[in-house]
């Protein structure tokens, strides 16, 4: 038991030499507060269509990585080019959808690094500007606030090949079209087109479906909820 005793005073000793307890603590703190008010910035103003909450609950423990990593290896030179040399031989294999993602997964990094450098201030400054700037860019855009994200994927298999004649029936029901992704099945076999649309209220989707249906008798048409459910 003494021996068990000793030891974990040696360990506590080597982790107080590293970092103060009490400034682990702190940034331990302003590191998850941080990144989790950066994930929900994202999750309400991000613009990328995949699944934003999804993406967005890696930021603390990546942030919480980074500062991990970024106190251990500080202090010693030869863990620093260790870990150069282990990073070599690993790859991120995570499709990176929208370079708006890589920018967050930067600022989460930058968390962490700031934080593992014990410079918690420094982070707190960073990201109010950070803040700051990102609303005041999205209300110049138009997006003045958090917002439900009320979306529609629809997605139109037909053997009509007029997609003006397409684009002109949804915005007659639908308040914004927004075509995705446009795929030419053959000459004279048709179209199969993603659209990213809003519609005020179900009646009008009804009236969509109903519509795009008449075009032609083997036209096919999907409406899914929430598009950032789409992987």
């Amino acid at each position: 038991m003494k021996e068990l005793t000793e030891r974990f005073g040696i360990y506590f000793q080597n982790f107080a030499e590293s970092i103060h307890p009490i400034d682990f603590i702190v940034n331990l703190i302003v590191a998850t507060v941080l990144t989790s008010a950066l994930a929900v910035f994202y999750i309400y103003f991000g613009n990328a269509v995949s699944n934003r909450r999804r993406f967005a609950a890696n930021f603390v423990p990546l942030a919480l990585t980074t500062m991990l990593v970024m106190i251990i290896v500080k202090s010693s030179l030869a863990l620093s080019l260790g870990l150069v040399g282990a990073l070599s031989i690993v790859r991120f294999r995570a499709a990176i959808k929208d370079p708006e993602e890589l920018t967050y997964l930067f600022l989460v990094i930058g968390i962490g690094l700031c934080t593992g450098a014990n410079q918690p201030f420094l982070a707190v400054v960073l990201m109010l500007f950070l803040f700051i700037f990102l609303y005041l860019n999205k209300r110049a855009a138009g997006q003045t606030g958090f917002r439900k994200d009320d979306s529609l994927f629809i997605n139109i298999t037909t053997d009509v090949n007029d997609l003006q004649q397409i684009v002109n029936v949804l915005k007659q029901h639908l308040s914004e079209v927004e075509l995705k992704r446009m795929d030419a099945l053959g000459k004279d076999i048709g179209l199969d087109l993603s659209f990213i649309c809003k519609a005020k209220s179900i009646k009008d989707i009804a009236s969509a479906k109903d519509a795009i249906l008449e075009m032609s008798p083997t036209t096919t048409v999907s409406f899914i909820d929430k598009p950032d459910l789409i992987v």
